[in-house]
């Protein structure tokens, strides 16, 4: 079992009326609906981490283009005018 900690929030009232309403809805208790909401909140900026990683490294190491890394067209072909 994972080891817990109590913490205190500040919450205006009228949000946590609100709040624990939503949790009645949800069939959980206020803290369940806190926990629920900041893991997730923690889940989905930890695999952005990990997908803005991942694109870093392949802009990076850059995309094959099929060209072996030669450039055999002149800009003037590519912008005839």
């Amino acid at each position: 079992m994972e080891t817990t900690q109590n913490v205190t929030l500040a919450i205006p009232k009228n949000v946590l009326r609100k709040a624990k309403i939503l949790a009645v809805q949800r069939n959980t208790s206020l803290s369940g609906l806190l926990t629920q909401t900041l893991a997730d909140l923690v889940a989905h900026q930890e695999a952005y981490e990990q997908a803005r990683q991942r694109n870093l490294a392949l802009l990076k190491r850059g995309l094959d283009l099929g060209t072996q890394g030669q450039i055999t067209w002149k800009r003037e072909d590519l912008h005839e005018r």
